[in-house]
């Protein structure tokens, strides 16, 4: 569960933070891909070492 909120948390800064850089809607779209990966990896990471401890 940890991984799919990181990367819904993920999308919603990259596209935030495309639309700050007055991007595109495709530039919003892959900001937000992007970031989404991101944070679905930190957020496995995350919950490989809470479930280890």
């Amino acid at each position: 569960m940890l991984p799919l909120i990181t990367a819904l948390l993920g999308a919603v800064a990259g596209a935030v933070t495309a639309r700050r850089k007055k991007g595109s809607g495709f530039d919003m779209a892959q900001w937000a891909a992007v970031w989404a990966i991101i944070g679905g990896l930190l957020g496995l990471f995350a919950s490989i070492l809470l479930t280890r401890t």
